[in-house]
Order: structure tokens, then sequence, then C-alpha cells
């Protein structure tokens, strides 16, 4: 092949040198598939003090492969300086990848009978044992808006020998099928991808085919945290093939603190790697361009509702009600309005509204939800009550009974339950009834909203019990949502 090296000034250097220096770092078998589908044409522009000269220099696709391998490296070690901004997409249509020699279709494989995310620890001869165990993906419950979190680690992807990358994909699929028809968030921790692990661009190509419109649809924001010049140069490369809507879904995150303002960084199990890389990216910067750490946690208002325990509630409600006013006037309100509303606690709400309602409870005030008439705010205000109590609903300590309620056998599953929930507080006991009292209202009209009680379980799973640390791992939501579901199959047993 020829590349044309146009003379040129100095000053428009840099973007033809981001696509060479994408095309050096690519494996062997990747540069032949980026110069077919993108049709490049190199031109690097130097200034020149004998005025606009052409060179023709010829370059083989094997010289290239050669340069690609001897020069490919992990740019996981940027410093942040070194970064580009914040990647600006092109307003075009959606656009399909062009066809291939090898014609590669969707997957026909139903792997919604093989992904059991309901097994705390899948057995070693599931079909996804050897990518579960890895932990490369997890779901880590709702971001600060409702939504459902979805966490890719690059840097637990094993070497390129030892992982099937299209078992990888189809446990994704399998994972984001389970939130796909709500609104999420998916966070991407890039530091840790390396040469040893980086996928190939055919498997991006086929991850692109994979996932159609019921997984882009929902998917209110990707998060990129820690982005290098590389995967940003990969982006800008394949900018025809992404949406301008899509696009704007992209965000890029320098530090972790910056993530608190859409999800509380202590509950996702975030790679020991990389928090050592934000500290060390932390520390490589002056003290005067330090960016801010996560801000503390202000002190409780007099009368806060969210976030503050359930007995301290029922001593300040006038008649002593164990059941918050939140939840009473969120649950009432549905109850009314909201039990035909089809995928009711499955769309996000208004930041704003959610914020400002937020305020107006914990500053003493009443919320009359009837004015509003917005169903999913009422939705997403009693989702984040329940999230942000200090201790869950059903309290840290059934926490282990609860993951492993899998190992009863079903013919006593609905006594242990039954014994499980009247161990609780009463104010946790009177919620709970309160709450699934009116979940089994909304599931009995699922034909017409769409929420089973497994769809309403693996919403308000997550909503109702977590860890000591607050990190939620997608080895736990399994058993947590099961629990959740055979508590509204029951409840008519559980509660009497």
């Amino acid at each position: 092949m020829f590349v044309h090296l146009n003379v040129m000034p100095v000053l428009q250097l840099q973007p033809a040198l981001f696509v060479f220096d994408l095309l050096i770092r690519l494996k062997p078998q990747d540069v032949s598939f980026v110069l077919k589908r993108v049709q490049i044409q190199l031109t690097c522009r130097v200034l020149s003090f004998a005025g606009c000269c052409s060179v023709f220099v010829c370059v083989s696709v094997s010289e290239v492969c050669v340069m690609s391998s001897e020069l490919l490296v992990d740019l996981g070690d940027e410093p942040a300086t070194a970064q580009l901004g914040q990647l600006k997409l092109a307003t075009i249509e959606d656009q399909q990848w062009p066809p291939d020699e090898s014609t590669l279709s969707k997957s026909e494989t139903d792997i919604s009978q093989q992904f059991n995310a309901g097994s705390p620890h899948l057995p070693w001869d599931h079909p996804f044992y050897d990518i579960a165990r890895h932990q490369i993906i997890e779901v880590a419950g709702d971001d600060n808006f409702g939504r459902k979190v979805i966490v890719f680690n690059a840097c637990r992807m094993p070497p390129q020998h030892q992982l099937d990358h299209h078992k990888l994909l189809m446990y994704l699929k399998g994972t984001l099928d389970q939130y796909v028809e709500s609104d999420y968030t998916l966070i991407y921790f890039h530091h840790g991808l390396t040469s040893e692990n980086k996928p190939s661009l055919g498997w991006l190509r086929d991850a692109y085919r994979e996932f159609d419109r019921k997984y882009k649809k929902n998917i209110k924001a990707l998060y990129i945290v820690h982005p290098t010049m590389f995967i940003k140069t990969l982006l800008i490369l394949f900018k025809p093939i992404i949406s301008f809507k899509f696009g704007r879904k992209i965000n890029y995150v320098s530090y972790l603190s910056e993530l608190e303002d859409v999800v509380k960084c202590e509950q996702l199990v975030i790679p020991a790697r990389v928090k050592e890389y934000d500290n060390k990216l932390r520390a490589s910067l002056k003290p005067t361009s330090q960016p801010p750490m996560s801000p503390p946690r202000s002190p409780p208002l007099p009368d806060q509702v969210f976030g503050v325990p359930l007995h301290l509630l029922r001593q300040r409600s006038p008649d002593g009600d164990p059941v918050p006013v939140v939840m009473r006037d969120t649950i009432s309100f549905l109850s009314e309005q909201g039990l035909e509303i089809e995928g009711i606690f499955r769309r996000s709400a208004n930041v704003t509204l959610v914020k400002d309602v937020q305020l107006r409870y914990n500053s003493g005030g009443t919320v009359d939800f009837r004015e509003m008439e917005d169903v999913h705010l009422a939705a997403v205000i009693l989702k984040t009550f329940l999230r942000e109590l200090p201790e869950p609903l059903l309290t840290f300590q059934l926490y282990n009974d609860i993951v492993n309620f899998a190992s009863v056998s079903s013919d006593n599953q609905v006594m242990a339950m039954k014994t499980l929930v009247e161990s609780l507080p009463e104010e946790n006991y009177a919620s709970l009834r309160y709450l699934i009292t009116f979940l089994a209202q909304v599931s009995a009209n699922s034909e017409v909203n769409k929420m089973t009680n497994s769809n309403l379980a693996v919403v308000f799973g997550p909503n109702l019990l977590w860890g000591r640390d607050n990190a939620m791992s997608l080895s736990a939501i399994g058993p947590i949502n099961n629990f959740t579901r055979t508590l509204l199959d029951q409840q008519h047993l559980v509660f009497t």
C-alpha cells in the first residue's frame, strides 16, 4: 500500500500522528482490518523551511505488521497530562459495520437458560464458570439516579490465551439481559488493559454486532475511568460507526472521586490495582492542580429523612408510625396511579427533581406527588430512600443467611423465610411488609406493567440488602434477588 505524507505546517500534526500511533500499537491481525475498514490515508504534516511538498512512501502491510508487533505497548501508565480532551463525536445516524468476507451473524444461542446469576459461585462445570471466576463483570446496585450499574474491570482480564473472548461476550450479554429493560449505567475501568489481555478489534466488531438496539436504548451513560490516549484515539477511529445519540452518553472520568457525582464509590467493588493507579495519578499532580477528594458526608439536618436509621425516624414521627413517611407517600401515590404504568421502577427520573424532593423531605417539608404527576419520580424516590438507609431494610445481621438461602430445601423455605423476617426489628418488619404487600399489587398487574415478581426482585433486591462494606458483587446479587423473588411469591404465607 502507499502512504501519502503531505508535508504541511506542524500545527496540524496531531490528528495524523494519533492514527499512525494507533496503527503501530495494533496486533498484526488487526492492522489490515483497520486499513481495509476505515481506508486510512495517513497525512503527516510537519514544518518545512522549503515550503510545501509531497512525499510518497511505500509501506507494505507486512512491514506495518512487524512494527505493530515490535511496538505494541500498554498506555495504562500515561500521565493525565498526555491524555486527549473529551471525545467529540460527529452528528451522524446509526450505521452498521460494512459486510465482511466471512459473514458473522448475531449469536442464535439462547443463553438465558445457561446463564444463572442466581448462584453465588458457579459450579466448575457451568458453561460460564471460567469467565465468572475472574470477576471481570460486576453489578453494583443503583446509581444516584436510580439506574442499575454494570461494571467492567479491564485489569481482571487474563492473558488472551487464557480467556475465551466469545464466551466473555456471551457472559456480558447474559448479565445485561437481566437489566436492559431498565435504565442502566455502564462503568468501564480501563486501567490494566495491556498488550497481553487486550481483545482484538475483530472482537470489538463482533460485540458491536451482538449488542443491538435493546442493549443501547436504555443505557443512559458509559463512564470510561482512567482513559488513555490509546482508547481515546480508538474511539476517534471508530467515530464513523458510533451514532451521535450514543456518543453523547460517553463520559471520560480521570479520577475516582469524579464518580461520586454518579454513584457512591463505596458500593463499587473497585479493584485494588485501579485504586493504586488513581492514587499514583493524584500524587503526580502539583498540589494546586490536585482533583478534589470524595467530599465528606455532611452532618444530618435536624429533620433529615434520607440516610437516617428507621428507629430514629419512628421516634420523630408524631404518631410513632414504624413505616417512614417517604414510603407512605410514594407507595400511596404509586398504588393509585402507577400500577398500570409499563416499566414502573425501570425508568430513571429527572435528576434536579429527585434532589429537590430529597431536600424538601430533609428540610421537614411535605411532598405531594399528585401535584407533580410523575410516577417515575415517586418510584425513584422510593428506591433511593431504601438504598440510602444506613443499614439495609433486611439488616446486616441477616446478610449471610439470605445469601446462602438457596441451600435451604424447597420444602422448608417458607418457614425459614418467615423465621428470618420475623427476627427483624419492628420498624424493619413493618416497612418490609408494607413494601412487599404493595409490590404484590404491582405484580398482579404484570400483564399491563410488565413487572413480574422476577423483574421486581431484580429492581428491589439490591435495595433491600447489601454487605457492611456497601460493595455489591455479582455473586451476591443473584442470591439476594432470588430471595426477594421467593419473598414476593410467598408473601401471603410469610406475613401471616
